[in-house]
């Protein structure tokens, strides 16, 4: 059973989540799971892709938030909108950058009405420069980061990561310059504005490849399932299909060569150093190739963990799932759908000694909860159904 709301660390901070796509909502996930009060904002009668909204993309990325219907270019939608903003501890919005300057929901628009205010922001470049105005997806992030130059094999044309790298970190990025913001907020009393963009989380993501670059002025290219400086680390063929090798120290190299019975190549000259083995990686590459084909893919694992060195299984995503250490992590948080019965859904990464997320509410198919957030906000009954019929919510 997973700690009361009470209890866990964002409780009392209001959110308001004026996200879509995938880099915003993950930020705003984040938020929601360890307890904030998130306030989805989304415009009146936004039927279009209502279906979609029981989908395992819509649920996984929207669960443990409240949905309010607002407006915000009708003079009373917008009303309700600053007295929300009033009220609100973090903004986040992943809008293109001029959007929210024409819609008059900016920082600066917001920071006179409530200077306590963290408010966030991803777009796909930055909030100026010459692409600001830009709009941006994963994909087109990962090509201009520099991750499809060096993802897949040689010769082989650039290759996508097989999942929204740019968005995801994105989010994450800017859920911890949130954090920092509320937690500077606690000395000065004052908010800031905090951004990132997709472009500059994937830059971000190269790392050690772009220190390559930036220090030593080497671009890396495309090296498939090899690391890109070190040998022996990849895909190795198995008897029943492949495994994952990292015999990557010279203490390592030799316990692999002694599990695979080759006392002889710690020695042969092409072999006998690491900058060797990096050098003449594509003939110890077919070399080990000989060998782990001798043994099925359990065998090596089992056989190299205990000698000491790295080695793992290559698992599609169902069989992730039944590994018995990912069901140990509870990466697979339960829930419970009114429409959809009891379900799973992907739990969060964060551990806090003696806490645990839960999925408290999953996604509904409309704004269910505008009525009580507007009588929280002082709205009486009669209020409420004026503005519906005037379709400011």
């Amino acid at each position: 059973m997973g700690a009361d709301t009470a209890e866990l660390p964002l409780k009392g901070v209001r959110v308001l989540d004026l996200t879509l796509a995938r880099a915003g909502p993950t930020c705003v996930r984040h938020l929601a799971d360890w307890g904030a009060d998130v306030i989805a904002v989304l415009p009146p009668h936004g039927g279009e892709g209502l279906l979609a909204r029981d989908g395992f993309d819509y649920q996984n990325l929207h669960r443990n938030k409240r949905f309010v219907s607002l407006d915000l270019k009708s003079a009373k939608g917008r009303t309700a909108f600053l007295k929300l903003v009033e009220r609100t501890d973090v903004l986040v919005e992943n809008m293109r950058a001029p959007v929210k300057h024409r819609l008059n929901i900016a920082y600066d628009d917001l920071k006179p009405i409530n200077p306590r205010l963290v408010y966030g922001s991803i777009s796909g470049f930055g909030q100026d420069g010459p692409y600001a105005m830009r709009a941006g997806v994963d994909q087109i992030a990962q090509g201009m980061g520099g991750l499809m130059s060096v993802t897949g094999e040689p010769g082989r044309g650039p290759m996508r990561a097989g999942i929204a790298v740019s968005d995801v970190t994105a989010g994450t990025l800017l859920a911890l310059a949130i954090m920092m913001a509320l937690y500077q907020r606690e000395r000065t009393g004052e908010g800031r504005y905090v951004h990132t963009s997709l472009l500059e989380s994937q830059i971000f993501l190269l790392d050690f490849q772009a220190a390559r670059w930036l220090m030593a002025g080497e671009v890396a290219g495309q090296m498939g399932n090899d690391h890109p400086t070190i040998a022996p680390m990849g895909v190795f063929p198995t008897a029943d299909g492949h495994v994952n090798i990292a015999a990557s120290t010279p203490a390592q190299f030799e316990h692999f060569c002694a599990v695979a019975e080759r006392p002889d190549w710690p020695i042969d000259p092409r072999w006998s150093s690491s900058r060797r083995r990096t050098e003449n990686r594509a003939a110890l590459n077919e070399a080990i190739g000989a060998a782990t084909r001798e043994h099925p893919s359990a065998w090596w694992v089992d056989q190299l963990e205990a000698a000491g060195v790295p080695c793992g299984p290559i698992l599609s995503i169902d069989e992730v799932f039944a590994d018995p250490q990912v069901k140990h992590l509870r990466m697979a948080a339960p829930a419970e759908h009114p429409r959809l019965g009891a379900t799973e859904m992907v739990d969060s990464p964060i551990n806090l000694q003696g806490l645990e997320t839960t999925i408290r509410s999953v996604a509904p198919l409309t704004a269910a909860d505008t009525d009580e957030v507007l009588a929280e906000l002082g709205y009486a009954p009669d209020e409420v159904a004026a503005m519906r019929a005037e379709g400011a919510i």
